[in-house]
């Protein structure tokens, strides 16, 4: 079973960004020693909370600081940029780091509509023709542009020995056939929808077409997981991450991810106790067996060939640990 990294970059209420910039550059490092096959970082604009606005700056440090772990973004907010600009962006971290780049793609805001209005003018216009972005940008990858184009003659330099991988990230139907259509990899967010993921990847399958000869639809599967050594000390991690969602939800999570006393005393004035429940069915939350066991159902229920977790905890080395236990018992599960 792959398994991968989705990092979020979150500030607990304890730390700087900075801090949280550092610890998502030890995180990588962390997947790199544990096994996991990639790690992404989010791209996120004026959320209080979320630390990494700028991928690709974040990519190449991180890249300089590990060796042979895939990289990549998750995702570009494409509808915000040209795609001859994020190709070259791409392009130059492809050079730096052979065959470990990928390039998620999405058409997500990622932030409040004020850093919306201030990123662009045109944000709706760019989503209704996200198609037509999304075309261009992987001719500028692969450099193939029919001879009559008017790009024909403009290249994303330098050109990599290996392009970027390209993904497309998304959580509808809308988005699956997209990715099929254009015959590149899908990362379904589970951990994000309230949708029938399972029929939603179907569809994307469904509608693939290859880019060449050999190519096959590849998926990955997104969701939120706690890990403990316990049931009950995996919930108690857990109930950080759930509160500062609720929090966000009701515009208070300024101060980021809440210490479990903090979280137990915003929980004593407030009456979502129900709503903290549902949020939890939405989670993986356990011991490293109970994990495993967990995401290897979802893969097998969404045919997914690639599980990326995402783990929000209020001590980063909470957060580290949980996914050095899930590899652990993942690699102890394959080599029975």
């Amino acid at each position: 079973m792959k398994l991968s990294i989705l990092d979020q970059s979150p500030i607990s209420s304890n730390q700087t960004a900075e801090e949280a910039l550092q610890q998502s550059m030890r995180l990588a490092q962390a997947g790199e020693s544990f096994g996991y096959t990639r790690y992404w970082i989010a791209e996120h604009h004026n959320l209080p909370g979320l630390a990494c606005s700028a991928p690709e700056v974040m990519l190449s440090y991180i890249g300089a600081n590990t060796e042979k772990i895939r990289i990549g973004a998750g995702a570009v907010l494409l509808p915000y940029y040209r795609p001859y600009k994020v190709a070259e962006t791409y392009n130059i971290l492809s050079t730096l780091f052979p065959g470990r780049i990928d390039i998620g793609i999405g058409r997500a805001p990622g932030g409040s509509a004020e850093a919306t209005n201030a990123l662009t003018d045109n944000f709706l216009q760019q989503v209704w023709a996200l198609p037509n972005l999304v075309e261009d940008l992987l001719r500028f990858l692969e450099n193939d542009f029919p001879s009559d184009h008017m790009f024909a003659k403009v290249t994303a330099s330098p050109l990599p020995k290996a392009p970027p991988m390209p993904w497309f990230l998304g959580t509808s139907k809308k988005s699956a056939l997209l990715a099929g259509q254009k015959g590149i990899a899908y990362a379904f967010g589970q951990f994000m929808s309230d949708k029938d993921g399972a029929e939603i990847i179907q569809q994307y399958r469904d509608a693939f077409i290859p880019k060449k000869h050999g190519d096959m639809p590849q998926v990955i599967l997104t969701v939120s997981a706690v890990c403990a050594e316990t049931m009950e000390k995996a919930e108690e991690i857990a109930f950080s991450s759930l509160v500062w969602s609720l929090q966000r939800g009701e515009g208070k999570g300024e101060k980021g991810v809440p210490s479990r006393e903090e979280a137990i005393e915003y929980m004593r004035n407030n009456q979502e106790k129900e709503r903290i429940e549902k949020m939890k069915q939405k989670m993986i939350i356990g011991n490293p067996k109970e994990v495993n066991e967990k995401l290897r159902h979802l893969k097998a229920i969404y045919h997914a060939d690639e599980i990326m977790i995402v783990t929000i905890t209020h001590d980063p080395e909470d957060r580290i640990q949980s996914y050095q236990l899930i590899a652990k018992e993942r690699l102890m599960k394959d080599d029975t």
